[in-house]
């Protein structure tokens, strides 16, 4: 822990190191002792601890100052730092301005100089002041603070970021949180501009890009080397799987993902039949156990970079990214996933991210403690996320568009649901608005055979209503199926034909793509089973076939 400061403040320079020097022969080992020649100097240092996080135990401020007194000092001060003790150094003829502050600011003490001994005069008291002040003292979370509103979208996506990627953090509510509140109007006046991170080192970032967040928090988002063997796009459990096997196999691999590792799996709050894992795991322990394993393989991850185009270019392969950038290698796996698929409904577009999330978006589980919300889907993920919620919120309805939840959710989720006292079944049922101002109040539905309408009172819509396979890349190069999934292997003839683009003498791969060196896996892939345990299993089996085409490069 960081040991907590005290202060030392006075414009005469023997006087200010006399001080710091008594202060440190008995104090060093259990605070930092500071000291500021001035009151604006001192103000500046308490605003950047402040900033820190970092506890200040006791402010020792002389009296009379130039352009700040010490009792001006100690007012501002005390905002920053309200449990500090505040004492003051005094001339014997300042007694009375020691007594103002006494009525002003709650002077903890007075002292006069001179103070030696400092064992008779000086100690005893600041002993007695700071023992009072660690006996109410709380340590302060050290690591990163989000200070933001529940209601304002980007401070949702900055902590699902941080969540997703298993990054500790405080959340602190503007709102609720005046003292937050205050930080964050130094550095976004009006509070425009939300959330504002702020990092141990004493920085913040306001309103902060999702690259801009990972650079800080130190992820790579830079490749190491413009050329690689193998260069995978997506790093969902395919993505992971193949990079693990690609580094662990010789090749040069960099896997590229546009926002944090984990994929769509990546959200599930339970993966409980996924093989060996009898008790289940997350979808992010599971994200950062492959991460992990995949660098210690030496593939590189570069995270919250997106490739917005492919293309080839005689034997090599390009991914262009989303500043312009290109990276280019000899193999490329197309491991992109799933986006969830919109709700089209009136007034939902001003709530997203004020109520209204799509996925797990586990982050707001705490925050709709006792309160009502609603879920939208009846596939496996809606069904993990309904109880999870369940553990929180007073009560979980469910809408599904089916008669039941048989139709698209594991046996072993819907006996769960059925003894899950918080959740709410309702078929035959579907959105039709959603209505709130500056956050969700409530969703109105269309339910049962006769469609009657209904009004849910709400503080949080969690939707789940299906998927789109992210091929947009590869759009105009590779061949897709009717639903915009790519196309491998045997799927690729036509009237017994491959594709134009397809220019070699042997048949294309299993995974492998119109192009050849481009591969295909995962949820993205036509044909492919939409299971965790599968989307591992190809990414693994896919870097055979890349060894057997780069032996044709």
């Amino acid at each position: 822990m960081t040991k907590p400061a005290i202060l030392a403040v006075d414009d005469e320079p023997e006087v200010l190191n006399a001080v710091e020097r008594d202060l440190r022969s008995h104090y060093a080992p259990r605070y930092r002792i500071l000291k500021a020649g001035s009151g604006a100097q001192a103000l500046d240092a308490v605003r950047q601890l402040k900033q820190r996080n970092a506890p200040v135990a006791l402010f020792l401020v002389d009296a009379r100052m130039p352009q700040m007194s010490g009792t001006e000092f100690l007012i501002e001060a005390k905002q920053l730092f309200p449990g500090a003790r505040k004492v003051l150094l005094t001339a014997y003829a300042d007694t009375d301005v020691a007594i103002a502050g006494i009525n002003q600011i709650q002077l903890d003490h007075y002292l006069m100089k001179p103070w030696d001994p400092p064992a008779e005069r000086l100690y005893p008291v600041l002993d007695d002041l700071l023992d009072d002040w660690s006996a109410s003292f709380r340590p302060p979370f050290e690591g990163i603070r989000v200070a933001g509103s529940r209601w304002s979208p980007k401070s949702h996506e900055v902590k699902d970021f941080l969540s997703r990627s298993q990054t500790p953090y405080q959340w602190l509510d503007v709102e609720s949180d005046a003292r937050a509140r205050a930080e964050v109007e130094a550095l976004s006046p009006g509070l425009k501009r939300l959330p504002v991170v702020f990092f141990p080192d004493g920085t913040a970032l306001v309103e902060p890009a999702t690259r801009a967040l990972a650079e800080k928090i130190g992820f790579a988002t830079t490749a190491a080397r413009p050329f690689y063997d193998l260069l995978i796009v997506g790093g969902g459990p395919t993505g992971l799987a193949a990079a693990v096997y690609g580094g662990s196999e010789g090749l040069r691999t960099v896997l590229v993902e546009r926002e944090t590792t984990g994929g769509q799996a990546g959200t599930s709050a339970a993966i409980e039949n996924y093989l060996g894992f009898p008790s289940g795991l997350s979808g992010a322990d599971l994200a950062r156990r492959a991460t992990a394993q995949a660098k210690r393989f030496g593939a590189e991850v570069l995270a919250a970079r997106e490739v917005k185009g492919i293309r080839a270019d005689g034997p090599y392969r390009v991914a262009t990214l989303e500043d312009g950038s290109e990276l280019s290698c000899y193999a490329l796996l197309l491991a992109p996933g799933m986006q969830v698929r919109r709700l089209e409904v009136p007034g939902i577009e001003t709530l997203t991210g004020a109520g209204v999330f799509y996925g797990a978006a586990l982050t707001e589980a705490g925050s709709v403690r006792g309160q009502d919300v609603v879920v939208v889907g009846g596939a496996n993920s809606a069904g993990q996320a309904a109880l999870s919620f369940a553990r929180h919120a007073r009560k979980v309805t469910m809408l599904v568009r089916g008669a039941s939840l048989a139709a698209g959710m594991s046996q072993y989720l819907q006996d769960r649901i059925a003894d899950a006292p918080a959740i709410e079944v309702l078929s035959d049922a579907e959105v039709t608005a959603v209505h709130g101002t500056d956050r969700l109040e409530a969703v109105e539905i269309a339910a049962g055979p006769a469609r009657a309408s209904r009004r849910l009172e709400a503080a949080a819509m969690f939707i789940f209503i299906g998927s789109a396979p992210r091929s947009d890349l590869a759009a105009g190069l590779l061949a897709l199926d009717p639903g915009g999934f790519i196309l491998t292997g045997p799927d690729l003839r036509v009237d017994g034909k491959l594709p134009a683009s397809w220019t070699l003498d042997r048949d294309p791969f299993l995974l492998e793509t119109g192009v050849p060196g481009i591969f295909a896996a995962g949820d993205v892939r036509h044909g492919s089973s939409k299971r965790v345990a599968a989307a591992v299993g190809e990414g693994s089996s896919v870097v055979g076939m890349v060894h057997k085409y780069l032996e044709t490069v």
